[in-house]
């Protein structure tokens, strides 16, 4: 059986450098944040431009077998297809956080996955609470809750020269505590209809993949189709296909083999799927769903106006903007004050809050969930979506004034112990600002 790391036999000669180039710029942060937000913007241009009807056309034409389910809209196929790509990724990055990350270790874990869960639970409070009283629908709820770990990344990247890289470590492994939270809200709240026997099939295929990754079998032509298999019954059944996607990143083992064999053998295999699949879900998984997702038609001025008065999205953009800054820094700063956990030494509570207001950019996560709750096409969707665009880009605004601040403290911070260090005669440590 080949491995998936050899080289395709179909593939040019000079074909295969170039695209494990092109893989390893789509592996970058920033690159992947990118190419989501244009994704988005293009979508939002196009369906409020005299074409929208054709940008409606392609998000509605349907395909695929009927009598499988699967005869479905190119932008239901981005939502429950390319995304289970998106959450194996999650489920990958999130095993191997707990098994071998910082969630290995209940002392340095216990802050930033008590920062998640008040992240999630403040967003969807202030939620209902505007909801409640405002008369609007309660079912939008978890829409606020996520953190799109990719957009946050990027846009921390961008910023972040002298930042501690504890900063980045924290919003990391905070976010990959709100994915795990999030998946368990799609599988709980929007199961709407359970049919019992694609389920229990779908753990057949699930199962022979599990054995053979544990075996450390790559090959993608004995892998593919039962993942394919799992995802088909699990969304047969009416469990939301992503979960899919996590349970077969769960199935992946972590750490390495302790078989002698050669030098690859031990290799994770964890490691090794998130390094091929990552360029797949940043560079083509995501970009596409946001495009088949952020294409809202606002109606101008008037339009938005109207749909930001909606108190469905006036409770999405409270909860993302104000929820996550107040659940995240309020709840680490509760940790930290009753607890014997403690923040990394090399980070301020200001550099806290900037990231809290960071965690406010909830674009993947919060437009599924907005479609799960309230149905693609619907009046409150539609608002919900316009909410999260709004709320997502002043997190992001905010989190830039924040944290590019505090950028120029640390820079600064950083001049000066070069500066200490040549008066001193001591090799520098800090590189020389060009």
């Amino acid at each position: 059986m080949r491995p998936l790391s050899d080289k395709p036999r179909l593939l040019a000669r000079g074909s295969w450098p170039e695209a494990r180039r092109v893989a390893a710029v789509l592996r970058r942060e920033t690159v992947g944040g990118a190419l989501l937000l244009a994704a988005a913007v293009v979508a939002l241009i196009w369906a409020n431009s005299p074409w929208s009807g054709g940008y409606e056309s392609l998000r509605d034409a349907r395909f695929g077998p009927e009598s499988l389910h699967l005869d479905l809209t190119m932008g239901h196929w981005a939502a429950d297809g390319l995304l289970a790509i998106f959450f194996f990724v999650a489920g990958l990055e999130l095993k191997r956080e707990f098994v071998a990350g910082d969630l290995r270790s209940p002392a340095r874990a216990v802050v930033p996955i008590a920062a998640a869960v008040g992240g999630v639970t403040l967003p969807a409070l202030f939620y209902v609470a505007i909801n409640l009283f405002g008369g609007g629908s309660l079912r939008g709820w978890a829409i606020p809750t996520a953190t799109d770990i990719a957009f946050a990344l990027a846009v921390l990247a961008v910023i972040s020269s002298h930042l501690p890289s504890a900063l980045r470590t924290f919003l990391l492994t905070l976010a990959v505590v709100d994915d795990l939270i999030a998946i368990l809200i799609i599988a709980v709240f929007f199961t709407q209809t359970l049919d019992v026997l694609p389920l229990m099939g779908a753990l057949v295929p699930l199962g022979l993949f599990t054995l053979l990754v544990q075996r450390r079998v790559r090959s993608w032509w004995v892998l593919l189709p039962l993942a394919m298999a799992t995802w088909a019954l699990m969304h047969a059944s009416g469990v939301h296909a992503t979960v899919a996607g996590v349970l077969l990143g769960f199935a992946v083992p972590v750490m390495r083999s302790q078989k002698a064999g050669g030098p690859d053998a031990g290799a994770g295999l964890a490691e090794h799927f998130e390094h091929r699949f990552r360029p797949i879900s940043a560079g083509v998984a995501v970009p596409v769903f946001a495009f088949f997702s952020a294409g809202v038609t606002v109606g101008g001025l008037s339009g938005l106006a109207a749909a930001l008065a909606d108190p469905v999205a006036v409770g999405v953009i409270t909860g993302l903007v104000v929820g996550k800054a107040i659940g995240i820094s309020g709840t680490t700063w509760l940790v930290a004050r009753f607890t014997r956990a403690s923040l990394d030494e090399g980070l301020a509570w200001v550099d806290v809050v900037g990231l809290a207001v960071l965690a406010g950019i909830g674009f993947t996560v919060s437009l599924l969930i907005g479609e799960l709750a309230f149905g693609a096409g619907s009046e409150h969707n539609e608002h919900a979506k316009v909410a999260v665009l709004t709320g997502s880009l002043l997190a992001a605004l905010l989190a830039s004034v924040i944290l590019r601040a505090r950028n120029r403290v640390y820079q600064r911070l950083a001049q000066e112990e070069r500066v200490d260090a040549d008066a001193d005669g001591v090799p520098d440590v800090y590189p020389r600002p060009e």
